[in-house]
């Protein structure tokens, strides 16, 4: 079958037509024949049995029956009206019911003629109903595909509205097949069919579709899954073989006395066997002539900034400049105070820009970037900006990078006539599987130790039953000198209502400890940001000893002397959150602990996320749970990731045949990068038309 065939408009297929076109390109995103061939089944229905009225059971089961139609009424109700079909065979009588598309269905249904009718029953007044059945003339069930297995097709309320039922959808799908004489085109090579036992693409979407048995279709979806998970691997591996061949990066073949000298005198602490890792990965990547895009994960407090410090130090040494990028300004002050602690006498230039930098001093900084004094920029998204030129950028670091869309990322890539090395940094941690699949063309770097003396933060789970526990707890820890902060949910649709929650647990708290023994700061998003500032200097200066907040204190702030960490209502926050949340304590060298307050009513989910919290520190193992609570979609925000969009894989639920492709796909791309070869044609083929008809199945960002 040619591939151009597959690209025809929908509209050219028999049955379709211009109307129906639209509505399957509006809500199902199909407008060529190969969108509809790759509409897959979101589950099978088993229709072997036909079932005769008076067996019917009570259990809401889907069922088949062959019956008439003797009577037809339209019934008023409480909003709009009701289409009742009378339906009897030989051992009794029951109801087909419609609530929406009754005209249609009116003038559609034939009486007294033998139909096929399938789909859920309900017993109601004595009576069982089946609400909009799926139906078809007995005459024309006997003559269609037979299946014992029935594809279910995903579908939404207007496509039903506009009377494309899922039959309709099984119909255009046999005519597909009938036009393409159900040959398809062989993607992949003869190398890959015979090691992984795979059945041809015709055959995998003959009964992907109308599957002959149970295992026809586990090979059918086995192929499939494989073939989707091929090509996204396939094109993330290419995509870093071009960039490595393609863009060439300064070569840092010095390691200087800027480098030295820290590593020698300045270290305030040993490093870690994974830090040290972490170091040779990159000093690898810097002396190679290709330019590094690596994105380095670790888990709140396992020294990422000393890393991408020393990385900078790197840079100095052979005569580039670096800077630093933050999301918010407390981030980026934090970072700008912490590293010129650490290369305070080392006498390197470093500067501080975001937006609160007065106009005066910003002339100044842009001045000393371009004649090359300054040595390393830290800041929030003001590096960005036009204005800012450096002399010679040789190494950018990027601090959480979800928070940055693509677009900004490649301005930073333009400060120069060639792009910085490039450093991402992260402690939300991906998930393996997701960061096989969306940073595949990224290199990863994972530091997955905590420094030494740095102790695991005991978290435990309590109902509000034991608040007054809690609050003798907390005083026993202020008594040591200690800090503690209480965080209360802030979900923008019932912002009002948290608002009250947050106010209502202040005050609580307020009665509880009250002064002049304990002093408690608040803050929260409807304050302005210099008392937000004030509250926050306060506490960091140790003058209150309770932070009452939202969720604003979740990335940045390091208060070495908070041990306790209180979160109310924790069963509304999502498992990364609680783990970002739960960083914020444990960054000195006291026990600490982290206390999850819920009501007695929690969903399963809510239970597993609690348990997940206490059980382990990891936050690897954490992200997992997390992504198979919440998919991948809500997991790295859909907007800025641009997801997967894939047709039939799952790369949870197939993360061994993700691997599986993954490993296929190095092997073939090593000894033969440009699919050159005879064997690999089919692959080389397939690739062009995906990449031509942008029908890749992933954007990556």
């Amino acid at each position: 079958m040619n591939a151009n065939f597959l690209q025809t408009p929908i509209s050219y297929l028999k049955g379709v037509g211009p109307n129906r076109a639209d509505t399957l390109q509006s809500e199902l995103g199909i407008s060529v024949y190969q969108d509809l061939i790759n509409l897959f089944p979101n589950r099978y229905i088993d229709k072997t049995k036909y079932y005769k009225i008076n067996e019917l059971q009570r259990s809401g089961a889907d069922v088949q029956l062959v019956g008439k139609i003797v009577h037809i009424k339209t019934v008023a109700q409480q909003r709009g009206k009701r289409l009742v079909a009378l339906f009897v065979d030989e051992t009794g009588e029951m109801e087909l019911v419609w609530f929406r598309g009754q005209k249609w269905i009116k003038e559609n249904l034939k009486l007294n003629t033998p139909y096929v009718v399938f789909g859920k029953t309900n017993w109601y007044g004595g009576k069982f109903s089946m609400p909009h059945p799926d139906m078809e003339l007995l005459t024309e069930h006997q003559s269609g595909i037979r299946m014992s297995m029935q594809p279910i097709y995903p579908s939404t309320e207007k496509l039903s509205a506009k009377g494309i039922t899922n039959k309709v959808m099984g119909k255009l799908i046999q005519q597909l097949f009938t036009e393409t004489k159900g040959r398809f085109m062989e993607t992949l090579s003869p190398y890959l069919m015979e090691q992984l036992k795979l059945i041809s693409k015709s055959e995998a979407l003959l009964n992907i579709h109308f599957p002959k048995s149970q295992n026809l279709l586990a090979k059918a979806q086995f192929r499939l899954k494989f073939e989707e998970l091929f090509y996204v691997q396939l094109q993330l591996i290419i995509k870093k073989m071009v960039r490595k061949q393609k863009i060439k990066g300064f070569t840092f073949d010095t390691v200087g006395a800027h480098f030295n000298s820290f590593y020698k005198d300045h270290l305030p602490f040993e490093l870690t066997a994974a830090q040290k890792r972490v170091i040779k990965e990159i000093r690898a990547d810097l002396g190679s002539n290709a330019q590094m895009n690596r994105l380095l994960q670790g888990d709140v407090g396992s020294g990422k900034t000393i890393v991408a410090v020393m990385a900078m130090l790197l840079a100095l040494d052979n005569g580039f400049q670096a800077c630093l990028m933050a999301p918010t300004e407390i981030l980026a002050n934090q970072h700008f105070n912490g590293i010129k602690q650490l290369l305070g006498t080392l006498g390197i230039e470093i500067s501080l820009l975001t937006g609160s930098v007065k106009k005066s001093a910003r002339k100044i900084i842009h001045e000393r970037l371009e004649n090359g004094e300054l040595h390393i920029l830290i800041g929030t998204h003001a590096l960005l900006e036009d204005k800012v030129k450096f002399k010679n950028l040789g190494f950018a670091v990027i601090d959480e990078q979800h928070r940055f869309g693509v677009a900004q990322r490649s301005k930073l890539w333009h400060k120069n006539d060639n792009p910085p090395h490039i450093l991402v940094m992260t402690a939300t941690p991906i998930p393996r599987t997701l960061a096989m699949s969306l940073y595949g063309d990224l290199d990863i770097s994972v530091i997955d130790e905590l420094p030494p003396g740095r102790k695991t933060v005991k978290t435990v789970h309590r109902y509000d039953g034991n608040r007054l526990k809690v609050f003798a707890f907390i005083k026993d820890e202020i008594k040591k000198g200690r800090q503690v902060y209480v965080v209360y949910p802030l979900i923008q649709e019932s912002e009002a209502l948290d608002y009250k929650d947050l106010m209502d647990g202040y005050e609580s708290m307020v009665r509880d400890f009250p002064l002049p023994d304990y002093q408690i700061s608040i803050v929260h998003g409807k304050m302005k940001s210099e008392d937000k500032d004030y509250e926050m200097e306060r506490f960091l200066k140790g003058k209150t000893q309770i932070m009452v907040a939202t969720t604003v204190i979740e990335v940045g702030v390091n208060i070495p002397n908070a041990s306790v960490m209180i979160i109310e209502s924790a069963e509304r926050f999502g498992l990364s959150q609680l783990h970002q949340l739960r960083g914020r304590v444990g960054r000195g060298a006291d026990q600490s602990y982290c206390i999850l307050m819920t009501s007695h009513k929690l969903s399963s989910e809510a239970k597993t996320r609690l348990e997940t919290m206490v059980r382990t520190n990891d936050g690897f193992e954490i992200a997992e749970v997390d992504l198979r609570l919440r998919g991948p979609g809500d997991l790295m925000g859909t907007q800025q990731s641009g997801m997967l969009n894939l047709k039939i894989a799952d790369v949870i639920k197939d993360n061994d045949i993700l691997k599986t492709a993954r490993f296929y796909a190095i092997q073939i791309l090593k000894e033969d990068p440009l699919l050159s070869t005879p064997q690999n044609k089919a692959l080389q083929f397939t690739y062009a038309q995906l990449v031509k008809h942008k029908n890749i199945w992933n954007y990556i960002s």
